[in-house]
C-alpha cells in the first residue's frame, strides 16, 4: 500500500499545480508546477518519503513512454513550427548544455558532500 499513499503523494500535487494555472493564468503545464511545488516540499523535509519512492520507481522505469505522446505530437503541428526550425535548434541545444552543465555540477557537489561524510 505504499505505492498508493506515493500516487496520491503525486496525484495531489499534480491537483494543486492545476489550481495554481487555473487561479493565475500562468502558461505552463499544471504537471510543472505541481512538480516543483513537490520539490519545494521535499527540500524542506529533507528526505523522500518511502511511499512517494515507491511510487516513483515504476514511473521512472516507464519515463519513455510518458514522454513519448508529446513528442509524437509535435509531428502534428509541423506546419505550424517550419518558420521556428533556427530558435527550436537553439533552444535544444542551449536545453541540452544546460542540463548536462547542471548534471555535473550537481553531482560534483553531491559527491564531495557524501566523500565529507
Amino acid at each position: 500500500m505504499p505505492a498508493l499513499s506515493g500516487f496520491l503523494w503525486l496525484l495531489g500535487y499534480y491537483l494543486i499545480g492545476e489550481a495554481v494555472i487555473r487561479l493565475s493564468g500562468l502558461p505552463v503545464s499544471a504537471g510543472v508546477v505541481g512538480m516543483l511545488l513537490l520539490t519545494a516540499t521535499l527540500m524542506l523535509l529533507r528526505r523522500v518519503p518511502a511511499a512517494l519512492a515507491a511510487a516513483a520507481q515504476p514511473l521512472i522505469a516507464l519515463l519513455a513512454m510518458l514522454i513519448m505522446p508529446g513528442v509524437v505530437g509535435v509531428f502534428f503541428i509541423l506546419d505550424e513550427l517550419a518558420g521556428q526550425w533556427l530558435t527550436i535548434l537553439v533552444a535544444l541545444i542551449a536545453g541540452t548544455l544546460l542540463s548536462v552543465a547542471t548534471t555535473l555540477w550537481l553531482l560534483k557537489r553531491l559527491m564531495n558532500t557524501a566523500h565529507e561524510r
